[in-house]
């Protein structure tokens, strides 16, 4: 037991008072003489002794009121458990990504627990709200009341760290105390690792009832015929299958498509067929999961021809010209002398094909148009000095060539994975007419190569989006591929790995951009410099960091806009292109929830039970009461004796 007026304590010597009062009375018995009657003799003996116990109760009942009021004054108290943490800052994390749109027992769980915050948060708490997506330092329930209520869902995913950065970035003289309410959906055991482990850290799990959940993830052309689409939705349906699904297909808002799909397993694959005119709309599933991933927005714009030109000998770019016909391509090839290097920034794409030595101008010339966006094909000669090819390929990354090896090589691996592959092959082949190469070059760089020989080493590998470009790629051959070289002319593989070396996907292809992916975005358009283009529908407008490039405009959209949808890009008033955008997936998958994660940590089942917790463990126990309430006991005890003790 603890004081916190200690020095009232001294008044307990003044109880030497009443002490003194009773003993030394100076009040003395009189001598009354009665009738010698032996009755009277004996009452006088009893009242005598009746007066000192009743004394000797007074006495002790007046003490110990005293005592009590001075200790009742000094204000008594048993110290909290876990006093040291009573001044700690409170921090609330709150994820409100995505997978909160999951249904709880009671309803929503982000929304349940915003209720719950509302209602359980003591209203003298001072505390920081830390989302995804914003931050409120120092506030209280009153303060953040409507920023609570109207709380949307952030696409940007609920990332531990970051919150954690936030908290240890607020410099103190006081220890934290962290409340972290999430589902926990793709929570990772190094996340946890940013905890400090001085925080007093609190996590509460609001679980979904179920994991079920069908997501439309991509959409793609599967083909272009004559006069139509034939597009692909991929579906991924996650928890329990074997249910139907309403697929609906809308242009402009308007149905033009309706389907139903039935999942018997995790990823599915719809195919519908749609006019070969500009499309601006979106694919739409109805299911009992969440709701953020229910819509894709996309565009298809009139297909553009694209522009390519290969420099170098006319026999060895015969081959080329038999890939990219007229129907989708502007191709022209060029010897080095017949060059119009004015020529090279209205191309997509430019072949290198063989050249014995690289000019200077036309690296230079290349280095910007690679910048600009356009993809570059590098084919080496034979007769090429390493020294020349690695001084042009530095201006785009360290890969470096060493010197030519004749030997021969079975080219036996393609990587799947690779950008230049995606969405080529239905099925995985691995017993395809595997090419050859007699001769050719050792290569050192780390980037992860699209067709591979048999002893691992690339054969075509990648340098996607080289530094300051926008969206463009440079592909690299490492042995030259003229027919007394290699067969990989006569292989099946020559023809899609060129035409999608070829296509730039901006003219040929779906326009569907995830929120929060920063690659540029090229539009065709010639701005003076007070001139800006907007991007805008009918709800939000925003103006994106961009870059003029002669007839072109590099667009990067950062983490705009704030809702998924079609939008148009303008010049001023005039809609120059459509454009599409949705969110990240990553929120998708509800199986992702991590919890064992958080087995080393305390967890709770509730805000509440943090707070009633918190004040339980860090509230002193006030006893003073207890000690006025004896006092008064004492006081009525006093009166009793007097009036009834004879």
């Amino acid at each position: 037991m603890q004081f916190k007026h200690p020095e009232i304590l001294y008044f307990l010597f003044l109880l030497v008072i009443p002490i003194l009062v009773h003993l030394f009375q100076l009040r003395r018995f009189k001598k009354q003489y009665f009738t010698n009657v032996r009755f009277l003799k004996e009452l006088s003996i009893q009242t005598r002794k009746s007066s000192k116990i009743k004394k000797w109760l007074l006495l002790a009942t007046r003490l110990l009121l005293l005592t009590f009021i001075i200790i009742a004054f000094a204000q008594p108290f048993f110290k909290a458990k876990d006093s040291k943490n009573s001044s700690n800052e409170m921090y609330i994390v709150l994820d409100n990504s995505f997978s909160m749109q999951a249904k709880g027992q009671k309803g929503e769980l982000l929304k349940r627990v915003v209720q719950e915050l509302l209602e359980n948060t003591p209203e003298n708490q001072t505390f920081s709200l830390i989302t995804n997506s914003e931050t409120f330092w120092n506030t209280d329930i009153k303060s953040i009341r409507t920023e609570l209520q109207n709380l949307k869902h952030s696409a940007l995913p609920f990332q531990l760290e970051s919150a954690m950065a936030k908290i240890k970035s607020r410099k103190t003289a006081f220890n934290k105390d962290v409340v972290v309410i999430t589902d926990a959906v793709g929570m990772e055991s190094k996340q946890l690792k940013s905890i400090d482990k001085e925080f007093n850290t609190y996590f509460i799990i609001p679980e979904a009832e179920h994991e079920n959940n069908v997501a439309i993830e991509s959409v793609f052309i599967h083909q272009t015929l004559d006069d139509f689409y034939e597009i692909g939705l991929k579906l991924s349906a996650f928890g329990e299958k074997n249910k139907q699904i309403p697929v609906a297909l809308y242009n402009q808002n308007k149905l033009i498509a309706k389907t139903l799909s039935k999942f018997d397993a995790k990823e599915k694959t719809i195919y519908f067929t749609i006019p070969k005119k500009d499309f601006h709309g979106y694919a739409s599933i109805i299911d009992n999961g969440l709701e953020y991933d229910n819509n894709l927005y996309f565009s298809i714009s009139k297909p553009k021809k694209n522009n390519i030109i290969s420099i170098g000998t006319a026999e060895k770019s015969n081959f080329l010209s038999r890939i990219y016909t007229n129907d989708e391509f502007n191709f022209n090839n060029f010897t080095i002398e017949t060059l119009d290097y004015n020529a090279i920034e209205k191309q997509n794409t430019i072949v290198l094909n063989e050249l014995d030595e690289i000019p200077q101008a036309l690296q230079t010339t290349l280095k910007s148009f690679v910048e600009k966006g356009g993809n570059l094909v590098l084919i080496p000669s034979s007769k090429t000095s390493t020294a020349n090819l690695n001084l042009f390929l530095k201006i785009f990354e360290n890969i470096q060539f060493k010197s030519l090896e004749n030997k021969e090589k079975l080219v036996t691996k393609i990587n799947f994975n690779h950008p230049l592959f995606s969405g080529v092959f239905e099925n995985k082949i691995n017993n395809f007419q595997y090419p050859k190469t007699k001769a050719s070059f050792g290569i050192a760089g780390s980037n992860p190569a699209a067709l591979y020989y048999e002893d691992q080493t690339p054969f075509l590998t990648s340098i996607n989006n080289p530094p300051d470009a926008s969206g463009s790629s440079v592909y690299i051959f490492t042995a030259p591929i003229n027919g007394e070289n290699s067969n990989f002319q006569q292989s099946p593989l020559i023809v899609p790995t060129f035409y999608k070396m070829g296509v730039n996907s901006q003219n040929n292809g779906v326009n569907a951009i995830t929120i929060g992916n920063n690659n540029p975005f090229l539009v065709d358009a010639t701005l003076s410099k007070d001139e800006i283009l907007k991007v805008k529908n009918e709800t939000e407008t925003f103006i994106p960091v961009q870059q003029i490039l002669n007839d072109k405009v590099k667009l990067t959209f950062n983490d705009f806009p704030e809702q998924a949808g079609n939008f148009g890009i303008y010049n001023q008033n005039e809609r120059i292109q459509n454009i599409s955008f949705n969110f990240n997936r990553t929120e998708s998958d509800l199986a992702q929830a991590n919890k064992e994660a958080l087995s080393d940590y305390k967890t709770t089942d509730s805000i509440e039970t943090v707070f009633n917790s918190l004040q339980t463990d860090r509230t002193d126990s006030q006893i003073w009461k207890w000690f006025v309430i004896f006092a008064l006991l004492f006081l009525v005890t006093e009166m009793a004796i007097i009036r009834f003790v004879k």
